[in-house]
Parts: C-alpha cells; sequence; structure tokens
C-alpha cells in the first residue's frame, strides 16, 4: 500500500555501474540512468582499465556523472565493493555496463511508491544484443518479496532491486559469479519493509560470464543457497527447480531466466 504522502520524499539514490571493455553496450547504459527526470541521482562509474574505446564513451559524459574510477581490478565485484564505498547515497541501484534503467521516470515512479522502504523492487525485461526485447524474465518477481523468495531461484535481479545503503555489505569476493545473490539475501534479511513497485523497472542484457560459465554459477548458488536455508531444504528446493525447470522447457523450448 502506497503512503499517503511521498512528495517530500526524495532520497539519494547512488547508481553504480560496472564495465570492462564493453564499448558496444556501455553508452545504451549511462544514457538510461541520465535520462532519468528524478532530481537526486549519484551516479558512478567504475572500469576496470579498459582498453577498447569503452573510456572515450565515458568521458563524452563526465561531467554528468558523479564519480569515475578507471583501474585494473580483482574481477567484479571487487569493483562493486569500490562502488559500494564511493557511494553516498542513501539507496543503492548497480546497473552494470549492457543494463537499462527502464524508463526516464522510472526512479521516480519506485520512490512515490512508498516513502522510508528499506528495500523497492520490480519486475525485468530481458534484452538481446541489439537492445530488442525478449519479454520478461522467466522467474517472476514475487508479490511478497522475504529474504526466504529465493528459496526456488533467483526472483529478482540485481538489476531491479534497490536497497537501503545502511543495510549493505560488501559483496562476497570468494564468490566469482553469483555474490549479488548473497548480497540481496543478506541485505533482506535486515529489512523491516520491502516494496513491490509493481512496474518494469530495469532492462536486463542476457548472457554475461553467469550464463558462459554456467556449471561454476549453479555450484556457487547452491552454496550460498545451503548457507541461507540449510543444506536439506536446500536440496529439496532444488528438486523443485529442476522439475520446474523440465516443465518450462517442455513448454517453451528455453530457459531464459
Amino acid at each position: 500500500m502506497a503512503s499517503a504522502d511521498t512528495s517530500n520524499f526524495l532520497p539519494t539514490l547512488s547508481v553504480i555501474t560496472v564495465v570492462y571493455n564493453n564499448v558496444r553496450d556501455i553508452e545504451r547504459t549511462i544514457r538510461s540512468v541520465l535520462a532519468q527526470n528524478y532530481p537526486n541521482i549519484e551516479y558512478i562509474v567504475i572500469d576496470g582499465g579498459s582498453t577498447d574505446g569503452t573510456l572515450k564513451i565515458v568521458d563524452q559524459y563526465k561531467t554528468r556523472i558523479s564519480k569515475v574510477v578507471s583501474e585494473r581490478d580483482k574481477g567484479i565485484y571487487d569493483a562493486m565493493n569500490k562502488g559500494i564505498r564511493l557511494a553516498t547515497g542513501d539507496y543503492l541501484l548497480f546497473m552494470n555496463s549492457g543494463d537499462e534503467i527502464y524508463a526516464p521516470d522510472t526512479v521516480s515512479n519506485v520512490f512515490s511508491s512508498q516513502a522510508l522502504a528499506d528495500i523497492y523492487y520490480g519486475e525485468t525485461e530481458m534484452i538481446n544484443e541489439q537492445g530488442e526485447s525478449l519479454g520478461r524474465r522467466r522467474h517472476k518477481t514475487p508479490q511478497h518479496f522475504t529474504w526466504k523468495s529465493f528459496k526456488y531461484g533467483m526472483s529478482i535481479s540485481h538489476q531491479a532491486i534497490y536497497i537501503k545503503k545502511s543495510l549493505v555489505e560488501p559483496y562476497n569476493e570468494t564468490y566469482q559469479l553469483s555474490a549479488d545473490i548473497d548480497w540481496i539475501l543478506t541485505a533482506a534479511k535486515k529489512a523491516k519493509t520491502i516494496v513491490n513497485t509493481h512496474q518494469y523497472v530495469a532492462k536486463y542484457l542476457v548472457g554475461g560470464l553467469s550464463k558462459k560459465r554456467h556449471w561454476q554459477s549453479l555450484k556457487e548458488r547452491f552454496r550460498i543457497f545451503t548457507k541461507h536455508y540449510g543444506l536439506l531444504p536446500n536440496l529439496f528446493n532444488h528438486g523443485v527447480v529442476a522439475f520446474n525447470l523440465l516443465w518450462y522447457y517442455l513448454l517453451h523450448g528455453k530457459t531464459n531466466d
């Protein structure tokens, strides 16, 4: 339920974009952030030392970007942790290279849905390399999200969740591909008010490391879910996931996230 008056609720949102050698997609991401009609956005770009022209694109927008860091890192979660350390906003949103904030009024609509929530979330649209829509993610966002909602899979993408900065911890860099799941669950356990905005809030570019190194990603996810839910419940939940995947594949012939 929306609060009676959100007109004076204008927290600062720190949007963090992590990029490395992605000259093809970085501008689309930057433009989606800078196009927001919301007044209080701190935009941070963390580059891993790109050599393909990515930085030339970033430089075109540097007067409108709050902070730019370009240096070698130890991986994507090291880079994302740099963004957390630099962020001064009330809320954090990770919008990595290739992904987009859904529409120019998205951030405004998120914060006007209810004041003072710990977490806001919404739906994600899949897009291909040409920016064409592939429809909604297979995992539909839960009507009511808690830390238990991921037991059958990551039902909210990290591009579609706004988390109060005071709740977050650094990403666990022992995970190379799935630390975002652990990060969200850790914050959700602390959250008292979690708001479903009932709207599309992000566009997700399909592919990425978790797809290219799928088996490693699956093993990491199993470890993370066991950590949060326990071994036996996790084994049962994975059985349910396997059945649902098979059923989805039989119906649709694909398994997009």
